[in-house]
């Protein structure tokens, strides 16, 4: 039985494919189009998985969409959307998603409809590889449901009990987010990464806007909010209440900004923990899955499975609206094939495209650029490693692209985490991002335990730990002395392993700064002509493709850009993040 997977028309849209049980392939529509956050329908990702999977249209048995229109209709009709107008109207349409799956895609055949955090929670558990689990989806708001709690076992998901909208901890994530100056949806990290230098100072004020109630239950103060019919997420009775104006993007961060955050990020999880352990007394369960986009809070997450109820715990790795592509797709194989998941436990989102030594080699021969080819994989990790060792920023491009926010070795920019100027370097002149954001180490996984006090594998860096390191890393230590881990073996990411285990022949650490290629406000690169405008655009040292090597010192930079302009047109579209989109 052959399944694929849509989400669209909120934000992140993806595509993903599962045949015959097995996950063949998953993509975001930001990385072909390079618009980030792109919510269209994933025409490009459909194209990629249909050939990825070496099928044809009419081999497909469903397409399983990631939420119900008519109950989502039902929720912007009650948020008194501007009726008039047709650019609102036209976006709630119910009819869109399937119509524009028959008239745009050309499929014929089966559509099913999956509930928002049904698909969510699907997304995680049949991604698992446990037997038996507690569900809790957590994000700003599907249908209804904002947060739900639930069960599962074999083929069979329950999920028991709902938070509806508009209460919702995503919510007031995101509008604390916005009144610090950051973009909803794509600013909620930069906070959870500012946390650690302040004080949780306005604890009693954050609980101001939240009330928890019985069970899995809490509702907002909405007096303090106004993203129900507003142009922003919060009233002008916030800045009130925290005594401070709303912060201007890009303006100088001041110590209450700091103070904010940090509290934000303890109210957070302190209401995760306290309905985590009601989730646990109602399910008696050890393990725990977890998707939504709060569950992409990975200081939380690392606080969870510390502290709370849970023995094991796993959280899907695209836990925003992309991943609910992946779960509504193996809802609708296990509903109706009667089968199991077969790509569980997921070991590897490696689920994009992938291109060869040749078609870079073909690229490359038609510039005047200065690279060197290896014969072998482990020629040009030893020239990589050597690079790293000399205190280059390489820019690395192997194999197929990461599914998820996460680069993880197929898409990163790689640098020693062991000098003190690296962070700083690649904040300012990489990434051009603030300096106040943390990188994150990759680490062999056999050697984790001498540097963090992590007691498991976390291939998909989705939860922080302490740096307990005798050697000093101050590349890829945050303030409060955390890291978020990626652990890496042979099995599942045999080149970058390789990689590292050169980097540690070299020099003794088998650890590398590891973040993901692209710079602030582009998505991740996709194809190598992404990778060679990155590198343009930016201050990495080395460009790596496959079992190429472009050096930055070996070529003129003016015929670099021009060749590269000649290669890409840049999309200049981009979306807004002042309220969460709803419509």
């Amino acid at each position: 039985m052959n399944v694929i997977g849509i989400s669209a028309y909120y934000h992140d849209s993806a595509c993903c494919i599962i045949r015959d049980g097995e996950l063949i392939a998953a993509a975001q529509e930001e990385r072909f189009t390079r618009i980030k956050h792109d919510p269209a329908l994933p025409v490009n990702a459909f194209k990629f998985c249909l050939k990825q999977a070496d099928l044809s249209i009419d081999k497909i048995d469903a397409i399983a969409y990631y939420e119900d229109p008519v109950k989502k209709l039902s929720r912007q009709l009650w948020c008194g959307a501007d009726y008039f107008n047709e650019a609102f109207t036209h976006k709630m349409d119910p009819s869109k998603p399937e119509r524009e799956i028959r008239e745009i895609l050309g499929f014929g055949g089966k559509i099913e409809f999956v509930d928002h955090h049904l698909s969510h929670a699907a997304s995680s558990y049949y991604f698992s590889g446990f037997k038996s689990a507690a569900l809790l989806t957590m994000d700003g708001v599907g249908e209804w449901a904002t947060t739900t709690y639930g069960i599962a076992k074999d083929r069979s998901i329950d999920l028991f009990e709902e938070v509806h909208f508009p209460d919702s901890v995503g919510l007031l994530y995101s509008t604390i987010t916005s009144y610090l100056g950051f973009g909803v949806n794509s600013g909620e990290y930069k906070v959870m990464g500012l946390a650690p230098y302040g004080e949780p100072l306005y604890i009693d004020k954050l609980y101001e806007l939240i009330q928890l109630k019985e069970k899995g239950q809490y509702k907002l103060n909405l007096e303090y909010f106004d993203f129900i019919r507003g142009n922003t997420m919060f009233s002008g009775k916030l800045a009130e209440l925290m005594g401070q104006p709303v912060r201007k993007k890009e303006s100088e961060l001041l110590k209450f900004h700091l103070d904010v955050a940090k509290s934000l990020q303890v109210v957070l999880e302190q209401i995760l923990l306290e309905k985590a352990k009601y989730l646990h007394s109602v399910t008696g369960e050890d393990n725990l899955c977890m998707a939504g986009g709060v569950a992409l809070n990975c200081v939380a997450n690392g606080k969870l499975l510390r502290e709370g109820p849970f023995k094991k715990m796993f959280v899907q790795p695209a836990s925003n609206d992309a991943g609910g592509a992946l779960g509504a797709a193996a809802h609708a194989y296990a509903k109706h094939s009667g089968n199991n998941i077969k790509s569980a436990p997921l070991r590897s989102v490696f689920l994009g495209p992938e291109y060869t030594n040749a078609d870079i080699r073909n690229l490359l021969d038609a510039t005047s650029l200065n690279s060197v080819s290896y014969e072998t994989t482990e020629e040009m990790q030893k020239a990589t490693a050597q690079r790293l060792a000399k205190g280059k920023v390489i820019g690395w491009f192997q194999g197929r692209m990461e599914f998820g926010p996460r680069a993880l070795g197929g898409r990163s920019i790689l640098a020693d985490p062991r000098n003190p100027e690296m962070r700083d370097r690649i904040n300012a002149m990489v990434k051009k991002r603030e300096a106040f954001r943390p990188f994150a180490p990759a680490i062999l996984e056999d050697k984790t335990k001498k540097y963090f006090d992590l007691s498991h594998s976390s291939p998909f860096m989705l939860e922080t730990c302490q740096v307990v390191s005798e050697e000093s890393l101050p590349a890829i230590t945050h303030v409060d002395k955390s890291a978020r881990v990626q652990t890496v073996n042979e099995k599942d990411n045999p080149c970058f392993a390789g990689l590292l285990a050169e980097f540690e022949k070299l020099t003794g650490c088998p650890i590398l700064l590891n973040t993901s290629f692209n710079v602030r406000g582009e998505p991740i690169v996709c194809t190598p002509a992404d990778a060679f405008l990155c590198f343009v655009n930016t201050d990495i040292d080395c460009l790596v493709l496959g079992n190429t090597i472009i050096d930055r010192e070996n070529n003129n930079m003016e015929d670099l850009v021009n060749m590269v302009k000649s290669i890409i047109k840049r999309k200049k579209r981009t979306l807004n993040h002042d309220v969460y989109t709803f419509i």
